[in-house]
């Protein structure tokens, strides 16, 4: 997925605390990890919600991958709505020596229920999820993730980077050795090829849009987070490497107060519920999948749900979006000798190094918030007020005062975009950012209708979270 869990903004307090990052760059500490990440043993969950287009896609990129797996699991959540993905899957595997395990339900229990059964039920260090439709582009995308994750015990989850699925992709992987081994000389059709030059110009500008928006959260607003907190406060992709004894106990503590109904976006839950005890989200920079986008009228309904996911997971964990009143009192007590002596000492009695290193817990986030809050807050802050200040604008018949917030933002997006991109490709992004630049400004509009549905259910979300 590429719409936002944050802002689409690019003028506002969380592009200045991501550029603050990139400028300043990362921590530059030699890890010393306890656990040597090629002896952990990878578990492979497919969640398959009508997947049947790209179901041999995503698992003839795991069998390109390096690292090697453990089970490999595919759930087919589908319901009464779904199609013949599974059969695919198993005749997929069957010709390439997959050994595959499908689970087909005959009603949908959610992605969230998925995540905690195969948490609980699987045995395995390491627990790899993605969708049924995502293509790991990199060979190597699993293997280094399961690196990241074993420098050091505050990583809970990594990703890599996501992009659109472009046609070429497609092609490419439909001959490869496994798909001649599927396929035994028959000609492949891909039923997601445009029908005609119309359909081709729509999902083309489709891609170009999903495309410019994933680069400005990932490449800029993640990376700088990245940069000043090692972690991400607000993944919005379903490739992830989670430490399942971590994932598993998420599941444990909050099953009792929210059931199975961890929000449209389970994921974007658990991400906020591992920053709420002390772990990073991490992600790499130079590993990359991509997955088909469902269409350009889905685009406003995906940001909607995701943003409603992300105004929902923060006032689960208010203490996180509290970061920021905490930090006085912490700063001041961060200048005494005597905190400053026993820092010193934990630092030197420390056997296992590793960066952005926190203590656990979740008293420890109520009593002086978490770094990575001080993005969460931006980016609720800029949810609620950017779209009711353009709102107020409208209303207020200030068409300059609109055009000019518009395009100074716009221009600073551009420039952004620009930045984070390679330099024989700056031009073509520049270009890309201008054509994506509608479908952008009327996402703020969506923002807009997310925060006024989310404020009018939050006394009744309020009550029965108290009362639980």
């Amino acid at each position: 997925m590429s719409t936002m869990a944050q802002s689409v903004l690019a003028l506002g307090p969380n592009a200045l605390l991501s550029a603050l990052g990139l400028w300043r760059g990362p921590q530059q500490v030699e890890p010393t990890p306890a656990e040597d990440w090629r002896q952990a043993r990878v578990d492979v969950v497919i969640h398959v919600d009508r997947h049947q287009p790209d179901i041999t896609f995503c698992l003839a990129s795991l069998l390109a991958q390096t690292h090697p797996l453990g089970r490999v699991l595919l759930i087919d959540d589908g319901g009464a709505e779904r199609d013949h993905s599974v059969q695919i899957a198993r005749e997929f595997a069957r010709a390439n020596g997959l050994p595959l395990v499908a689970i087909e339900r005959m009603w949908t229990i959610g992605k969230g229920a998925t995540l905690k059964r195969q948490a609980r039920e699987l045995d395995g260090d390491v627990m790899f999820v993605l969708d049924g439709n995502v293509v790991l582009e990199s060979p190597d995308y699993i293997a280094r993730c399961v690196q990241k994750l074993y420098e050091g015990v505050g990583t809970a989850s990594v990703r890599g980077l996501h992009r659109p699925s472009r046609m070429a992709d497609r092609v490419r992987w439909a001959s490869s050795p496994q798909f001649r081994a599927w396929l035994d000389g028959d000609e492949h059709v891909d039923p997601r090829r445009p029908r005609d030059g119309w359909s081709g110009l729509w999902g083309w500008f489709n891609d170009i849009s999903r495309e410019c928006i994933g680069t400005f959260q990932q490449r800029f607003l993640d990376r700088g987070q990245m940069a000043l907190f090692g972690s991400v406060g607000a993944p919005a992709f379903t490739a992830t490497a989670y430490r399942r004894r971590y994932l598993k106990d998420v599941f444990d503590r909050y099953e009792p107060m929210y059931g199975d109904g961890l929000t449209r976006r389970p994921e974007l839950f658990v991400a906020l519920a591992l920053c709420n005890e002390g772990y990073h989200n991490s992600q790499l920079p130079e590993v990359v999948a991509h997955a088909p986008g469902a269409g350009l009228h889905a685009l406003a309904c995906e940001h909607h749900h995701v943003s409603s996911a992300f105004m929902h997971s923060c006032h689960a964990f208010d203490a996180l979006l509290r970061t920021p009143l905490k930090w006085p009192r912490r700063w001041w007590r961060q200048r005494s000798p005597a905190a400053r002596l026993r820092e010193d000492d934990m630092r030197n009695a420390r056997r296992v190094v590793e960066a952005y290193r926190q203590p656990f817990g979740e008293r420890l986030t109520h009593q002086q918030g978490r770094p990575v809050g001080w993005a969460l807050f931006f980016g609720a802050l800029e949810k609620v007020l950017v779209p009711l200040l353009v709102l107020a604008l409208a209303c207020m018949a200030a068409w300059a005062w609109l055009a000019a917030l518009l395009l100074v933002d716009a221009v600073l997006w551009l420039a952004a975009l620009a930045l984070v991109s390679r330099p024989g490709e700056r031009l073509r992004m520049l270009g890309k950012g201008v054509v994506a630049l509608p479908m952008r400004h009327g996402l703020l509009w969506t923002e807009l209708f997310t925060v006024l549905a989310s404020l009018r259910h939050w006394p009744g979300r309020a009550l029965r979270r108290a009362a639980a």
